[in-house]
């Protein structure tokens, strides 16, 4: 048989005519300008790699910050024109061939994520915190990572003052997958973005400077249960496509709901298999719910938000929880729509062990960083109750509630690098009795992020948790706010209870002290605070944004 005999076969089968000689192949259509802020990034990260291969080794630490800062504001500022020029609203549309959708809630997530990494990236920049070190300043991060911890390498590398400026562009490439993630319309660009913004956070938490072995015992961790959820996740795509026939969000849309007119001959016998769609849809799911920190997939989140560098903790609790709910937000409300009866019990029942399961295990902590990752568990619950709802407010509050959270969480592990004794930060809790008598401004700062956390009222927490509850109410989860309110009562006592622990027991002679920072970690903490306090005092504004942002273009 002759290749051509074949190949009309092989077109044939696939339900596919061979095209006529004369016909062109289609360039695809790629709308690059509302592709920018993704673009912005992704570019200055490469130029970040060419950095540390080119330029001196004294100077890279200057250039990288400046980059990396100018690479968000810049993007950020091409979020702002997008959503100026409509494109969140009339204008919504699906770009890319399809991959990547530029709609309200895409522009408002990658917007608070590229605002809340901007102010991340200036507590990865700090060098004030340490003592220097053979003449050196010294950051966060390991002089060297690539050397064995406590080897001659090592000691040589500090010795010279090296510095691990790498983690620029790895921040800036981990930032481009979480702008990608979000906005991704079809399952393959969520796999890819879910990697793109993975694999940096892997190495991020690896590289701190102070108890290196828990650092990268973290990376370890945070590695190979990422490859787990990975794994669920590209399984579920695989059963996805099958029953549809396609990993458009679309077109698996109007399969499940029926309204699929043309099947595919090569796909008759699987599509439209409910088996299919229900154990793929789980299995995606765990993938996300993975990513969120949410019960029982939360395994990773105390481990790994101890071990890791601070900064980078501070980075990741936000950030990588923004794109997660955004794109979980995304798939329940774009793809399985149609399949609410079936998800909703099972989403019900994860929000539930989320709140009580952070909160309850919360109060056992004695690590400040432990306890915050068990409340972060919790505030993953919180969120899911406004994704259960089901309802246009239910989509604006959890993206006001990301909004808020976000920028609580940076600023107060911000905070958290500041309290430090001889082996560096003094995480465990009884370090922190008296803090307030020693140093009563900081004290303070970090008892209205914990306040804000507790959600008490005149604060974003409270204003992001009233929307949440007051949306899961309205979209028939009455039940569920009941169980968020205990929840975070619970949870209200140990935050009150670090409250006391700072201004009201007597300091230790041999306590921690609180070092000085530079402008950087300054300008982290104060921004998180006015957010905390702007977001709690006068709310209406920023929940008429995100109400406005709410509708997922199809």
């Amino acid at each position: 048989m002759s290749t051509t005999a074949v190949h009309s076969l092989w077109t044939m089968a696939g339900g596919v005519t061979s095209a006529a000689p004369h016909e062109k192949f289609k360039a695809p259509v790629i709308e690059y300008a509302q592709l920018t802020p993704v673009l912005i990034v992704i570019g200055v990260a490469v130029v970040g790699v060419l950095v540390e291969a080119f330029v001196p080794r004294r100077a890279r630490y200057y250039t990288q910050v400046f980059l990396t800062v100018v690479a968000l504001a810049a993007a950020f500022a091409a979020v702002i024109g997008l959503a100026t020029g409509g494109y969140g609203t009339t204008k919504a549309h699906i770009a890319a061939m399809g991959a990547i959708a530029v709609d309200g809630p895409a522009l408002f997530l990658q917007g608070t994520i590229l605002l809340t990494s901007l102010v991340a990236v200036f507590t990865f920049a700090e060098r004030r915190l340490d003592p220097e070190s053979h003449g050196n300043r010294v950051d966060s991060f390991a002089a060297q990572a690539a050397s064995v911890p406590g080897s001659e390498s090592e000691q040589a590398a500090v010795k010279a003052g090296f510095t691990t400026t790498e983690v620029f562009p790895l921040v800036l490439f981990s930032v481009a997958g979480m702008l990608v993630f979000p906005a991704a319309n079809d399952l393959l660009t969520l796999f890819v973005a879910l990697e793109v913004f993975s694999l940096p956070l892997y190495l991020l938490c690896a590289v701190a400077r102070r108890k290196r072995l828990m650092s990268q015992e973290a990376a370890v961790k945070y590695f190979l249960l990422g490859a787990f959820s990975s794994a669920f996740l590209l399984f579920g795509i695989a059963l996805l496509y099958g029953y549809a026939g396609s990993v458009s969000y679309a077109a698996i849309a109007n399969v499940v709901d029926g309204s699929v007119t043309q099947i595919d001959p090569a796909l008759a016998d699987t599509m439209g298999n409910d088996v299919l769609l229900l154990i793929g849809g789980a299995m995606i799911l765990t993938g996300l719910l993975f990513k969120v920190g949410a019960v029982p997939f939360h395994m990773w989140t105390p481990d790994v938000y101890q071990g890791a560098p601070t900064p980078v903790t501070g980075f990741m609790a936000a950030a990588t929880k923004v794109a997660a709910f955004g794109a979980l937000l995304r798939l329940l409300y774009v793809v399985l729509p149609g399949l609410s009866w079936d998800w909703r019990p099972v989403m019900w029942a994860v929000a539930i062990v989320t709140m009580l399961g952070g909160a309850i295990v919360a109060i056992t902590q004695t690590d400040i960083k432990r306890l915050l990752a068990y409340s972060s568990i919790a505030h993953a619950g919180f969120i899911l109750a406004g994704v259960i709802a089901t309802t246009p407010s239910g989509i604006s509050s959890v993206l006001f509630y990301l909004g808020a959270y976000s920028f609580v969480t940076v600023g107060a592990f911000a905070v958290v690098t500041l309290v430090r004794d001889a082996g560096g930060e003094a995480t465990h809790l009884s370090k922190w009795a008296g803090l307030g008598r020693r140093s009563p401004l900081v004290a303070a700062v970090f008892a209205v992020y914990l306040l804000a956390f507790a959600g008490i009222p005149l604060t974003s927490g409270f204003a992001g948790k009233f929307a949440v509850f007051k949306a899961a109410a309205e979209g028939g989860a009455g039940g569920l706010v009941v169980v968020g309110v205990i929840s975070s009562a619970i949870a209200a006592f140990f935050y009150i209870r670090v409250i006391v622990l700072m201004f009201f027991s007597e300091p230790k002679a041999d306590g921690p002290a609180v070092a000085v920072p530079s402008p950087l970690t300054m300008t982290t903490i104060a921004v998180g605070v006015a957010v905390t306090l702007v977001l709690g005092l006068a709310p209406q504004y920023f929940l008429d944004l995100a109400s406005q942002a709410g509708v997922f273009v199809r």
